[in-house]
């Protein structure tokens, strides 16, 4: 490693003695991170672990963060700066490096949210979700529940998030320098960070008004909308913008700020894909299934029931969910094998026929890769942080869960630093994290090891265990590369992802309970549906069963949606990018079919809008769009605190709004 850095430092002096002495007045790692920016880490990773809950516990769908955690983050200390600047105050100058710590601290925390199970796994294994699944139904044991805690949910995001950590630190130099993986999350958010800090006051003062000024318009209506609420189904969320026939089957506008700025981070193709799926579902699926009532499942039960039309729907969306993810799965690991392969070549290749040639690098890349390389990471911290974590999980985690046996615990240890590379290496090529494809491959195994009584906890627990590492993982590397194009210490990355993750153990859990404790979580006619819980409760009774658990018919449907899937991603792959661009994604296409399709109208409203400001003016869209949508988000994201407080002190709107047909 000395060796190496000593080549790089010499060709960056003789590519440009003022390169080499940019690269020395580089803040230490120590200095990179700062009390302020502990502390912004702290606000907006808290922030958007409550913005991040509510999306997980309602439609179960969650944009990507990371650009606007970096936005916020500048945003916050520029402003913060300033202001200590016109009171007189002397302050430390605000560098790209410190503005990736903060981005990096406060993703990591709100990633717990996101993926932490709350939405998922460990709701699944709540009594309202074995219920749900039906008291009745071969496989979904009694014995196998376990409600929410604060005291174990807390312990077991500790034991199972920071193995993740630890596991590729050996491998970062091969993965961000010798295989130059693109991780395109990590590079665009490094691109809008570099951005910031080159572009000058004027522009920043612009993004600061629109963020300020749709922070607060989001922040007033979601207090206004208040009010209206009274009781359930009360109130400008419930509004049947297209009449009530369309609003009985969930078409309508709910006039949610956060689903619109939603709309405006994600794809075109996302929100169109939701539209679909709400269109094909709730539009004509199920008005047709509903008329076969009597004839396909009993007259007389519940339309909630998992032996009426809700097993359609949660086992239709499971087809969906299952048949993407499988191709995807071993699409990304064979192109990820390949592409090994081929470097490995070539690496070979170069060994046998090196010259002058790799002289030729650009200074940038060089001092780049001196940066990363000189803040080495020993590797005693990343083997003995491994071993350590591990060895506390395969104690603890037992003891937690007596149906998960230690055993299991330690097969999945031994396999994840494989998993944990495939995967980042996947997500390096296509920007694609498929820690919960792994998760539930998990998932099937435990439930078929581990027998009738124990298989729904096992298999629900061991798809925690393995996603976790593989996610956290994934995200590190994103900000792995984050740091190398910000030329910011690793040392300093990877101490604020831990700090992050510390952080959002704590606060993750904190924000469910809010929401638990303020809002009827988990019931499937409500707000807080928690749709990802009865998926993934239903795939461990697959898993345990096989296919007796389903409705009468539903086999047949679940194939052709399962085919359905597979196909479209080869018609994606395999067609002219004119034909291939327009294929939707089925992942998106099966959220609506549990949720329904008011927020799908949200988000096309917030894609409408970005579509149509790229137009008329397309580089104030660029500018701005990061900026007002992070306002939308946050503000009513915001307005979910005083809201949660007024419901757990019994304090109800005065007025409730409603509509009935004459």
């Amino acid at each position: 490693m000395e060796t190496e850095l000593k080549e790089i430092e010499k060709e960056v002096m003789e590519e440009g003695p003022e390169k080499a002495e940019e690269v020395k007045r580089l803040p230490p790692w120590t200095k990179q991170i700062t009390v302020r920016g502990v502390i912004a880490s702290i606000l907006i990773g808290s922030m958007y672990c409550v913005i991040a809950m509510k999306l997980n516990l309602t439609v179960g769908l969650t944009p990507n963060l990371n650009i606007s955690a970096a936005l916020l983050a500048f945003l916050f200390i520029r402003t913060w700066t300033k202001l200590l600047q016109k009171a007189g105050f002397v302050t430390t100058p605000f560098t790209r490096q410190e503005n990736t710590m903060i981005q990096t601290c406060s993703v990591a925390c709100y990633s717990i949210a996101v993926g932490g199970g709350f939405g998922s796994y460990l709701v699944g294994l709540s009594r309202k979700t074995y219920e749900q699944a039906g008291v009745d139904t071969e496989g979904n044991s009694p014995n196998s529940i376990k409600d929410p805690g604060l005291g174990w949910m807390t312990g077991f995001l500790f034991v199972v998030c920071f193995v993740g950590l630890f596991v590729l630190i050996p491998l970062r130099k091969v993965l961000i320098i010798d295989y130059r993986l693109a991780f395109p999350t990590g590079t665009a958010t490094s691109v809008l960070i570099n951005g910031f800090h080159s572009q000058g006051d004027k522009s920043a003062k612009k993004q600061v008004r629109g963020f300020m000024k749709f922070f607060s318009m989001s922040f007033l209506w979601g207090f206004f909308q208040w009010f209206y609420t009274a009781a359930e189904e009360c109130g400008f969320s419930q509004f049947p913008t297209f009449g009530l026939q369309a609003w009985k089957q969930t078409f309508y506008f709910n006039f949610s700020m956060t689903y619109v700025g939603t709309g405006m981070i994600c794809s075109h193709l996302v929100n169109l894909s939701l539209l679909l799926g709400a269109v094909l579902s709730w539009g004509l699926m199920w008005p047709l299934i509903r008329l076969r009532k009597g004839e396909w499942f009993p007259q007389n039960l519940p339309e909630n029931n998992m032996k009426s039309l809700n097993g359609y729907k949660v086992f239709i969306s499971v087809a969906l969910i299952l048949g993407d993810g499988l191709y995807n799965f071993i699409k990304v690991v064979y192109f990820s094998m390949i592409s090994i392969y081929l470097k490995m070549k070539e690496h070979r290749q170069n060994l046998k026929t090196a010259d002058g040639d790799e002289q030729s690098m650009a200074v940038d890349e060089l001092k780049q890769d001196e940066v990363f390389i000189r803040e080495n990471i020993p590797l005693w911290i990343g083997v003995t942080g491994y071993i350590i974590f591990a060895i506390i999980s395969i104690i603890v985690i037992p003891l937690m869960f007596p149906e998960l046996k230690w055993y299991f615990v330690l097969v999945a240890y031994i396999m994840a630093p494989s998993l944990a590379f495939c995967n980042a290496y996947g997500a390096g090529l296509t920007d694609i994290n498929m820690a919960y494809n792994y998760g539930k491959v998990a998932l099937f195994m435990m439930a078929a090891l581990s027998g009738k009584e124990n298989g729904v906890v096992a298999a629900l627990v061991g798809c925690g265990v393995i996603k976790s590492v593989v996610s956290v993982s994934c995200i590190l590397m994103q900000d792995f590369k984050t740091s190398y194009f910000t030329m910011s210490s690793p040392k300093a990355m990877f101490l604020s992802q831990a700090i992050g993750t510390a952080i959002g153990c704590i606060t993750a859990p904190l924000s469910f309970f809010l929401f638990y404790k303020a809002f009827d979580v988990g019931n499937p006619d409500g707000e807080y549906k928690v749709p990802y819980a009865i998926i993934y409760r239903n795939m461990a009774i697959l898993g345990v069963e096989g296919v007796t658990a389903l409705p009468q018919h539903c086999l047949q449907l679940c194939y052709g949606f399962f085919a359905f899937a597979v196909m479209v991603n080869m018609i994606k792959d395999l067609s002219p990018p004119k034909i291939g661009k327009w294929m939707p994604l089925p992942m998106c296409m099966a959220l609506p079919f549990l949720v329904g399709a008011y927020f799908a109208i949200d988000m096309c409203l917030g894609t409408l809008i970005v579509f149509v400001w790229h137009k008329i003016d397309n580089k104030r869209a660029e500018l701005m769009v990061p900026a007002v949508a992070s306002g939308l988000i946050c503000g009513e994201g915001l307005w979910t605190l005083p809201a949660s407080v007024l419901a757990l002190a019994k304090i109800k709107p005065p007025i409730c709004m409603k509509f009935f047909a004459p």
